[in-house]
């Protein structure tokens, strides 16, 4: 791939985890983000522990070499005045605007399973009604509306235990979505968990990607996770997802769609794990040294 085009980044949810806050408790803000630039990477999305004033993670993140490329937003266009939601929205983009990033990716939580401990992750999942897509496809337009009138994209991540999870569901989120509003966030790892064809996916979408997630999956954890009826947050503790390079997904024919796709902006390894079992320093170096041998970045 063209190093030109591409910044390669990490989350910071190896070393602190978001929905589980005893994960990582140990690790500090200062201590993800120097290991983030030790193991070679030029940014990152926002953690739990990130300072919310923009001055003080803004030199924080410069001293390292560090920028950020994005943040999760937590939508409820479902079951929460959009006028709220808009209001959420317009702040969390604000924020991104101060810190020079460009993207912004959320995430319908209507009805989301993926952070309720006990409930099994493969059977309880929500599935929208015709009202509801039409519904949830014209509340996303207007975000993405608002994100580029502020010069920022709304980039969609598609997530187990959510609406929107499936390919058939990613299929039909796209069809009913403005090419010129709205763009897809492509994750691998969760489209590998739910036995999806991630490449198809890809290819199909490639043009209307603008975030690139790199998470890799344990095939024997996931089918785990199955057989045992477990929650989404029950398989990261067991270790359901890993970096690139350490699961079984084969990253060059993703980077081979990507390229012949002309794709330029952020690819970020994300693999929530418990760092008292994967270090996460390591784990993070193990992923720099993939990407590089096999995209050449």
């Amino acid at each position: 791939m063209d190093k030109k085009k591409i910044k390669l980044g990490i989350a910071p949810i190896a070393w602190t985890n978001d929905d589980m806050p005893d994960l990582g408790a140990e690790n500090t803000f200062e201590q993800c983000v120097s290991e983030m630039a030790l193991a070679g990477f030029e940014g990152c999305e926002v953690g739990n522990k990130y300072p919310n004033d923009t001055s003080t993670l803004k030199k924080a993140l410069d001293l390292r070499g560090l920028s950020i490329a994005n943040q999760w937003f937590s939508s409820f266009v479902l079951t929460k005045p959009m006028q709220e939601v808009e209001k959420d929205f317009i702040n969390q983009c604000n924020f991104l605007k101060a810190m020079g990033a460009k993207r912004i990716g959320a995430s319908e939580q209507s009805y989301s399973i993926q952070g309720q401990m006990n409930t099994p992750v493969f059977d309880c999942k929500y599935v929208m009604n015709d009202s509801e897509w039409d519904k949830f496809a014209k509340c996303m337009n207007r975000l993405g509306e608002i994100a580029n009138s502020m010069g920022i994209s709304l980039v969609y991540h598609h997530h187990m235990g959510t609406v929107v999870q499936t390919a058939e569901e990613v299929d039909r989120m796209m069809a009913m979505t403005d090419k010129d509003k709205f763009s897809l966030l492509f994750d691998s790892g969760h489209l590998a968990y739910c036995d999806q064809d991630y490449l198809e996916v890809l290819a199909k979408y490639a043009d209307r990607v603008k975030h690139v997630h790199l998470k890799d999956i344990r095939p024997n954890v996931v089918k785990k996770v199955k057989e045992q009826k477990l929650s989404f947050l029950q398989g990261v503790r067991e270790g359901s997802f890993t970096v690139p390079g350490d699961g079984c997904i084969d990253f060059a024919p993703i980077f081979e769609i990507l390229d012949k796709a002309n794709y330029q902006g952020w690819m970020i390894v994300e693999a929530e794990q418990d760092p008292a079992k994967a270090n996460p320093l390591e784990y993070a170096i193990k992923a720099r040294k993939y990407i590089k041998d096999i995209a050449n970045i």
